[in-house]
C-alpha cells in the first residue's frame, strides 16, 4: 500500500518588536493561502526571545492585524519564551552527542579574530579555538567564565536547497562559522529556536522574506544534526516603495491596522497583497476563495514587488462597490459619527452612499463625501462672493421660488434648472457653482439635481432663500 501524502504545514513566525507591517502581512498571507490551498495547517508562532525589544503591545498589534486580515490559524499562537525548557533539553543532547560545544572565547577575543581575518582579506568568522577535534588539546577554561554554546558546523561540503521562489541555492560550509546557539546566561538564540520549533511543529514549508537566506544554511545544518526532516524553503523578494527604494514608513509601511483606520477593506488588502509577488495570469481582482483555489508556488515572483498606493486605492474602491448597501452603511456610519455627524437629521444614509460612492476609494473618504448631507454649510458668503452677480442672484431667487411647488424628483428639478438657465441667459456652471456653495458650502459636489433631491425641499429652499 502507498503511504498517505504528507500533510502540508506552514507557519507565520513574527517577532513582536513592532507592528504587523505590509511585508509581514504578505508573508502571513502566502503561508496561509498555501496551507489552505493544500488543505493543510497554518500555525502562528510568536518569536519573542528578544526580551529587550519584544513587548505585549507588539504581540497584540500582530494579533489585531491577523484578525483584521481574517487570516485564521489552526494552531497557536505559540510563544518561544514558553518553550525554554525544550530548547535547553535539545542543547543538552547536542552537547552530549558532540554537535555542540562550550566556547570560552570572549566577545573581545572573537572580534580580534575577525579583525585579523579582515586584515588578511579573509571572511571574518570565529576561528574555532574551543572547537573539539580529534587529537586537539583545548585550553583550560578561564575561572568563573560563562561560556556560550556553539553549533559544530560542518567544515566541508555545501548546503544546497531547492528554493520555492529562487530555485537552487548552494552555500559552502566554508562560508559558515560555528553559530552561537546559547548565550552565556543559557538563553537560546533565534536561529536555534527556529529550527527546534519547525522540527517539533512538523513544518513542511517555510515561506519567508529573502532577508533570511543567510540563516537558511545554518538552520539546515542544525536540523540535519538533530536528525529532523528538512522543510521546503521559499524566500520572497522584498517589497519596494513607489520610488524603488526599500519600503519604509514614508511609503506606507505602517501597521496594517492603520489601513483599517484609513478606511480600507480587509478583502481589498488581501487581494492587493496577494499580487505583490504572485500572479494568476492577468487577473487583478479576485476573491479570497479564488486566491486559495489558485495559489501555488509556481507563480511566485523572483523579482521585488513595488508598493503602489494608487493601485491599492483602486482595488479598495472596487471592493467597496461590491458591498451590499446595508453593509456599506454599517461600515460608514461609525466614521460619520466620528466626524461629528448625526445621520438621523438628514436623508437616508443608504441613498446618500449610493450617490457619492463613485467619488470615494476608502470608507473614510466615503464618510467625508456623505458628510455634505448632514452638516450646515460654512463660510458661504466668502465662497459665494466671487460667483455672484445681479443676473445670477435673480436666477437663484426665481429658481428658489419655483422649487416651492415643483414635483420633488431628480427629473423635475433638472428640468426646472434648464428652464431657469434659459430664462436668465446663463450657462450651467454660472448657476450650478453658486447653488453648490449655498447648499453645501463646497464647490465640488455630486450633480446639483441629485444633491437637492436628497437634501429635501425644506432644507434646499431655506438655504437658497437665506442668500
Amino acid at each position: 500500500m502507498s503511504s498517505s501524502p504528507l500533510r502540508i504545514r506552514t507557519r507565520f513566525a513574527p517577532s513582536p518588536t513592532g507592528y504587523l507591517h505590509l511585508g509581514g502581512a504578505r508573508t502571513a498571507l502566502y503561508s496561509w493561502a498555501f496551507a489552505r490551498h493544500h488543505k493543510g495547517d497554518f500555525i502562528l508562532r510568536i518569536e519573542d526571545t528578544d526580551l529587550e525589544r519584544s513587548t505585549p503591545e507588539a504581540v497584540q498589534a500582530i494579533m489585531d492585524g491577523m484578525h483584521w486580515l481574517e487570516l485564521d490559524y489552526d494552531e497557536g499562537p505559540f510563544f518561544q519564551m514558553q518553550r525554554m525548557e525544550r530548547y535547553k533539553a535539545v542543547i543538552s543532547e547536542m552537547l552530549t552527542q558532540g554537535s555542540a560545544y562550550l566556547c570560552y572565547s570572549t566577545p573581545a577575543e572573537v572580534e580580534a579574530m575577525r579583525e585579523a581575518m579582515r586584515a588578511r582579506g579573509e571572511k571574518p568568522r570565529y576561528d574555532g579555538t574551543w572547537r573539539p577535534e580529534p587529537g586537539k588539546q583545548l585550553g583550560v577554561p578561564p575561572a568563573d567564565a560563562k561560556p556560550v554554546i556553539r553549533f559544530r558546523n560542518p567544515q566541508e561540503g555545501d548546503v544546497t536547497w531547492q528554493d520555492m521562489v529562487k530555485g537552487s541555492i548552494t552555500i559552502s560550509n566554508r562560508e559558515l562559522d560555528d553559530l552561537i546557539i546559547a548565550r552565556p546566561d543559557g538563553t537560546p538564540t533565534y536561529n536555534f529556536c527556529v529550527v527546534v520549533d519547525d522540527w517539533d511543529m512538523k513544518i513542511t514549508h517555510v515561506i519567508r522574506g529573502d532577508d533570511h537566506i543567510n540563516n537558511t544554511p545554518r538552520q539546515i545544518n542544525i536540523l540535519k544534526a538533530l536528525g529532523g526532516e528538512l522543510p521546503v524553503y521559499g524566500h520572497l523578494p522584498m517589497i519596494l516603495g513607489p520610488d524603488g527604494e526599500k519600503l519604509s514608513k514614508r511609503h506606507g509601511a505602517v501597521s496594517v491596522t492603520l489601513y483599517d483606520e484609513a478606511g480600507f477593506l480587509p478583502d481589498a488588502m488581501v487581494n492587493y497583497l496577494a499580487r505583490l509577488g504572485w500572479s494568476h495570469g492577468d487577473d487583478e481582482l479576485f476573491s479570497r476563495e479564488q486566491l486559495v483555489e489558485w495559489f501555488d508556488a509556481d507563480h511566485l515572483s523572483k523579482s521585488a514587488a513595488q508598493f503602489n498606493p494608487e493601485k491599492l486605492a483602486w482595488v479598495n474602491a472596487h471592493y467597496m462597490k461590491q458591498l451590499p448597501i446595508d453593509t456599506l452603511c454599517e461600515q460608514t456610519l461609525p466614521r460619520l459619527n466620528a466626524l461629528g455627524f448625526d445621520v438621523a437629521h438628514g436623508p437616508a444614509l443608504a441613498d446618500v452612499l449610493r450617490l457619492v460612492l463613485e467619488r470615494a476609494n476608502t470608507l473614510v473618504a466615503l464618510a467625508q463625501e456623505a458628510a455634505l448631507f448632514y452638516r450646515t454649510p460654512e463660510n458661504v458668503a466668502e465662497k459665494l462672493a466671487p460667483l455672484m452677480d445681479d443676473t445670477v442672484a435673480k436666477a437663484i431667487a426665481d429658481f428658489a421660488h419655483q422649487l416651492t411647488s415643483v414635483e420633488w424628483s431628480k427629473e423635475a428639478i433638472a428640468a426646472l434648472i434648464k428652464t431657469t438657465l434659459t430664462a436668465h441667459g446663463l450657462k450651467m456652471p454660472k448657476l450650478a457653482m453658486p447653488l453648490r456653495v449655498l447648499l453645501t458650502g463646497e464647490t465640488q459636489t455630486p450633480s446639483v439635481d441629485a444633491l437637492m433631491t436628497l437634501l429635501g425641499r425644506e432644507r434646499v429652499v431655506s438655504r437658497l432663500t437665506a442668500a
